[in-house]
């Protein structure tokens, strides 16, 4: 699958792009990501990307000259890409989206930044917008970071156990069951007797309700009718991985 970021700084996302999972999965050839410095399509000599906004008022627009230019150049490349801009306006980011998002052949992550884009960009140029979140960043930087993250590991072969994906948080619509490792007392605090019997149907009926107890805890929203439908569809696969989990392995 292949990433193109368009941003202002690209420097950004080179770090999170060189890292863990990431850095593997560019190496191995599951994922192309391509990085695009915005400025290369301003015209000189000062090579401007905004400008005030008409009808006043603080800060700066993305001008639409530089944004067309690029998107233009880089969708004569086949696959067409699907261009995404990041913008609090838009679809927040979720696990069924990044599974939508993973189905593409090719993404176009436009990063704003300042008071965001002409709205003629809006209107005549991306696909869709999405939000990582009700709040506002500097820039789209980081959001096309998790963005990337959240749809690579659902490239097959990215995560090292093949059922990972399958098994997280949000996948199946309930967060995960506890997780524990050796040593089996830690400070006089013991792993649950289940899980270290051997007995996989009882682990995993265990698994099952930890993870329903963990989800009307914490996130009660999540036990939605269209929740359930998921978790029913779930029900004979271990439930997901922790929200905080890292997959290094």
């Amino acid at each position: 699958m292949r990433f193109d970021i368009l941003t202002i700084f690209p420097g950004m996302l080179e770090g999170p792009l060189s890292e863990s999972i990431l850095q593997r999965a560019r190496q191995r050839g599951l994922i192309d990501v391509r990085l695009h410095d915005l400025r290369r399509w301003a015209s000189p000599p000062h090579y401007r990307v905004d400008d005030v906004p008409y009808g006043g008022g603080g800060g700066m627009v993305f001008k639409p000259e530089p944004l067309f230019a690029a998107v233009e150049e880089l969708t004569q490349e086949p696959p067409r890409p699907w261009v995404v801009l990041l913008s609090p306006q838009g679809r927040r980011l979720d696990q069924r989206l990044a599974e939508e998002l993973s189905g593409r052949a090719r993404l176009l992550l436009i990063c704003g930044r300042y008071e965001g884009v002409d709205e003629r960009v809006r209107e005549h140029l991306v696909d869709e917008e999405i939000s990582i979140g009700d709040y506002v960043l500097t820039g789209g930087e980081l959001a096309a970071a998790v963005v990337v993250e959240a749809v690579s590991r659902l490239v097959p072969g990215v995560l090292g156990d093949s059922q990972s994906a399958a098994r997280e948080s949000f996948t199946t619509g309930m967060l995960d069951y506890p997780q524990y490792t050796r040593p089996a007392v830690f400070r006089g605090w013991a792993v649950p007797e289940t899980l270290i019997s051997g007995h996989h149907a009882a682990i995993e009926a265990w698994r099952r309700a930890a993870a329903r107890r963990n989800t009307e805890l914490k996130r009660p929203d999540l036990l939605t009718e269209e929740g359930a439908d998921r978790n029913s569809l779930g029900s004979g696969m271990l439930m997901p991985g922790e929200a905080g989990r890292t997959e290094e392995s």
